[in-house]
Order: C-alpha cells, then sequence, then structure tokens
C-alpha cells in the first residue's frame, strides 16, 4: 500500500463550510487608509499562530483597489526543518482550485472558444451520466454549479484506489444520482472536473495546457501549475502537514492530478494575488483586458442555495466554480479548500469594495484562514471585532470529519462478548469485482487476510477480524484509528460469495461478487 496517499473522501476539499457575515449589509468602499491601518494586526495575529504552532506555515496576501497591499510569508515550509515561507512558496491550494479553474473557462468563454451553456454531450461525445436526459442536457454551467445530480463522493473513492482520470470519468456513468437534475446541490470534485475537461477538447489541449495558456502565463503566475509534478519539482514548495498525535507531520503527500480542475492547482500568494485582482477587476488587470466581464461575471452569480452559512449565518450561494454571500460587510465572492492529508486554503472578495484576501496554510485541520481573513474584515469595516473567528472556525474543521470517526471508534471499540469466531480465512480469499470497482483481491497469509484495490493491486490493507465475517481495515494514515469495515455474505456452502467494502460505498457501489477462480 502507498502510505503516501489516502482515500479521496478524506481529502477532498470543503469549502461547503465557508462563508462570511451574518446578516445582509450594503457595502461601500472603504479607504486605503483603513485597509492599511488594519494590516498591523493581521500581520501580529498571523505571527501568533505560527509561534503558538496553530499552524507550521502561512503566506497571506491583501489586495485593494488593484494594488498589492501586503504579501508576506510567516513560519516554516515544514515542521523540523529550517526553510521559511515566503511570498513565492507555493502551496497545494486544494478547492481553492475551482474559482481559478472558473477563470480559466470564463477566458475561453471569452474568447468564444466555448460557452457556459454548451452542452458536455457536444465538446465530448464519451461523456456519460447515469440516466439518458442528463447526459444529453448537462452543460458546463451545471457542472461547475454542482447540480448535475451527481452525488458529492462520486469518483472520489475510485482516486483513492489508484484509479486514472479517465477511469474516474468513464465509470461516474455508474454512479446513481443523489438528486435530479437541476434541482439539488451536491458539491462535487468529479462534476467539476468533468466540466473543465469538456471546456478543454474544444481547444484541442489538455486541462493542464489550457490553464497555463489562458491564465497562468498571461497574468505572469509562473510559479502556478495544475500538475502535481510541476509542484513536486518546485524548491520553494510548503509540505502538508498532519497531527496524529505527535504535534504537525508532514507525513503524508497528495497526488491530485485526476480531480485537477478541482482540487490539483498548485500557486504561491504571489501569483494568486493577481489572479485577485483580475477577479476584483472584473477581468482588467494593469489597464488591459483579459477577459469579457460578462463572461467573469457569470461565475458570480448565486445559482444555488446552500443554506446558512454553519459559523456566520450569512445566506449562501454557490455560483461557477465560487461561493456567494451577503453577509455583514455586504457581497463576497469565495471560496476555501483543505486536504486532510494537510492542506488550508482561503479566498475572500468583497467586490464592492475592491478588497481581498489571501490565507494560505499547509496544515489541517485549522480554522486560521478564515480566523485571519474573517478578522481582517471585521478590522477595515468595523474597526474591531468581537467575535473569536479563529476558535469558531478551529472547530468546524476539527469536528468536520469528528461525528463519523467517533461512532466508527465507538462502534468498533470492542467485538461482541463472546465474538463470533471468523469462517477459516480460506472461506473469504478469492477475487471479487463490480464495474464501478473493478477487482478486488482477498488472501490469506500467515494468519492474516489482506484486502487489495485498485488497477494494480498496489493499495493493500490488512484485516482485523472483529465478528464471525466482519472484518476492519484502517485506510486512512492522517487518520490510523478509524476503522472501516469489511463485510462478507457466505453461501450455503461456507464460502464468501459477496465483499461489501464501506469505505467505496458511499453511493451503494461496494458490494463486489465473488469471480469464479
Amino acid at each position: 500500500m502507498d502510505r503516501g496517499r489516502s482515500p479521496a473522501w478524506r481529502w477532498m476539499a470543503v469549502a461547503a463550510v465557508f462563508g462570511f457575515g451574518c446578516a445582509g449589509a450594503l457595502a461601500e468602499p472603504v479607504s486605503r487608509d483603513r485597509v492599511m491601518a488594519a494590516l498591523p494586526r493581521l500581520e501580529a495575529m498571523a505571527q501568533q499562530l505560527v509561534a503558538n504552532r496553530a499552524v507550521p506555515g502561512l503566506a497571506i496576501a491583501v489586495v485593494h483597489e488593484d494594488q498589492v497591499v501586503f504579501l508576506k510569508g510567516f513560519g516554516l515550509r515544514e515542521a523540523g526543518r529550517a526553510e521559511t515561507v515566503d511570498p513565492d512558496t507555493v502551496f497545494q491550494i486544494a478547492s481553492l482550485s475551482k474559482p481559478v479553474s472558473a477563470t480559466v473557462v470564463a477566458a475561453l468563454v471569452s474568447n468564444g472558444v466555448v460557452g457556459w451553456d454548451a452542452k458536455v454531450a457536444d465538446l465530448d461525445p464519451a461523456f456519460r451520466l447515469h440516466d439518458a436526459y442528463p447526459s444529453a442536457e448537462v452543460t458546463l454551467r451545471d457542472l461547475f454549479a454542482h447540480r448535475s445530480g451527481l452525488p458529492g463522493s462520486a469518483g472520489n473513492d475510485l482516486e483513492a484506489i489508484g484509479f486514472d482520470r479517465d477511469t474516474v470519468m468513464h465509470r461516474l456513468r455508474l454512479v446513481p444520482p443523489s438528486s435530479s437534475f437541476r434541482a439539488g446541490y451536491a458539491y462535487s470534485n468529479a462534476g467539476l472536473t468533468a466540466g473543465a475537461l469538456a471546456a478543454a477538447k474544444a481547444t484541442g489541449r489538455s486541462w493542464e495546457e489550457v490553464a497555463e495558456t489562458q491564465l497562468f502565463k498571461p497574468l505572469g503566475m509562473a510559479s502556478s501549475s495544475a500538475r502535481h509534478a510541476d509542484f513536486a519539482a518546485r524548491v520553494d514548495r510548503a509540505a502538508l502537514h498532519v497531527d496524529i498525535g505527535q504535534g504537525w507531520e508532514a507525513k503524508v503527500t497528495r497526488d491530485a492530478d485526476v480531480q485537477a480542475p478541482a482540487g490539483g492547482v498548485s500557486s504561491s500568494a504571489r501569483d494568486l494575488a493577481q489572479w485577485m485582482r483580475l477577479e476584483l477587476g472584473k477581468g482588467t488587470l494593469d489597464g488591459e483586458r483579459r477577459i469579457r466581464a460578462e463572461a467573469l461575471a457569470a461565475t458570480h452569480e448565486p445559482l444555488m442555495a446552500r443554506g446558512a452559512n454553519p459559523v456566520t449565518g450569512a445566506a449562501s450561494f454557490y455560483g461557477l466554480g465560487w461561493v456567494v454571500e451577503f453577509g455583514r460587510h455586504g457581497l463576497s465572492w469565495g471560496h476555501a479548500g483543505a486536504f486532510s492529508a494537510g492542506a488550508r486554503t482561503l479566498v475572500q472578495l468583497y467586490p464592492d469594495s475592491s478588497l481581498g484576501i489571501l490565507v494560505l496554510a499547509n496544515a489541517f485541520p485549522t480554522g486560521a484562514p478564515e480566523g485571519l481573513a474573517n478578522s481582517y474584515a471585521d478590522w477595515v469595516f468595523d474597526g474591531s471585532s468581537r467575535q473569536d473567528w479563529l476558535a469558531d472556525w478551529d472547530g468546524v474543521y476539527s469536528s468536520l470529519f469528528g461525528p463519523a470517526n467517533e461512532t466508527a471508534r465507538a462502534v468498533y471499540a470492542k467485538p461482541p462478548q463472546p465474538p463470533s469466531p471468523a469462517l477459516p480465512l480460506a472461506a473469504y480469499a478469492g477475487r471479487y469485482r463490480n464495474d464501478y470497482v473493478g477487482e478486488a483481491r482477498l488472501a490469506e497469509a500467515d494468519g492474516v487476510l489482506t484486502l487489495s484495490l485498485g488497477p494494480k493491486g498496489e493499495y493493500a490493507y490488512p484485516l482485523q477480524h472483529f465478528d464471525r465475517d466482519l472484518f476492519l481495515a484502517f485506510p486512512t494514515p492522517e487518520m490510523p484509528d478509524v476503522p472501516s469495515a469489511v463485510r462478507f455474505a457466505i453461501d450455503p456452502q461456507g464460502k464468501a460469495e459477496t465483499v461489501t467494502i464501506e469505505l467505496l460505498d458511499d453511493n451503494h457501489l461496494g458490494t463486489l461478487v465473488r469471480v469464479a477462480d
């Protein structure tokens, strides 16, 4: 098993919990004096977070009225090493990739290559969803707004066990919808990725090339890429950090190439500040029109209601790769990103005030990005902050997987007394398959049953017996004590005929049937 990777339902960026104010307000321009006056407090808070080991490292950019007024790094690129974070340190930005990718597609729309309402079936005739009507009608707008009907976790499980992008995209057709077409919102990495790939097909180039030619190169974002190999080759890069009981450690790596448009971009604070200027400038940068205003404005329209923000209570909506909220500081466009393998990122833009803040952090879980950004906004707009945003957002991210993990720990803390013994392990061993997961192998050696998954069987999980035909796997390196069930159904001859693998069963596609030897 490659211990450097972890299941993608844990990795997926969690921007659905990100927001701003608690009550709508009309925004107004803010003076440069107020913007600058709040910066010493922002810097002091960032320094304190690093000193208190709330995060190993941070990079922050603040943009106001088309100028970068603050750009600085804090702390360490990797805990235990001497190299420090600077404005050019490259971070994996997780789901902050989504609004960046929306800007890339807006550039294609601006150039007349595609339209937001272009049907994916016309751009990529091979693409299919589960049902015929959505397959024929789904558009780029639908996929970037997460309203295609695809469940949020679709494809993440296949990515987690090593399947490539083409395989994941092909097998989405097997995933039953979580809602009627255009009737529900489900935050889907695979869905947005499918939309971006379809847009790229219209150019005849790969998504990675399109992102580079349409956005990164024109804006001088020399440290930005949608390829993991480019990130891994950077000398000045931030490692991912998790805390599994010994403080922050760079123990896990994350290659997000499969979902590059949704979570695989890497960039620096300096580069992303240019992108923020472009967004706040409505497609204009340094006096030059880069993207037509209407093509970019489409990404900021509030299309899908997401309910109240969990911390602020603000009315929250999703646009095209952007979270759109109406809070006490007025209209805001934003997005958060997270890998449970060790990344946290955030952008908050206040378009009516020409103000934006970016925070990149190299650890998970932490609410530091929101704590910094929300506090800074309060200092700018109100002169003070009455809420401990850091504590509130720390609680959100610390508990993100908490209830499910605690339930799993509690349910499987102790086997029944007395436990029912397993059958001889040879009764479970063999090959199993279904069309979605492919093949799984169960092998017995030295009294241990091991489950192997993935296109080459390289993801291997030694199983612990729990009770009769129920075994436990521990598949997540950053959460090594969280069990996941593996259940067998036994035929009348006393041999397992199916296996249900919980970590692949979010969409009820985790049951595999024995293949005859």
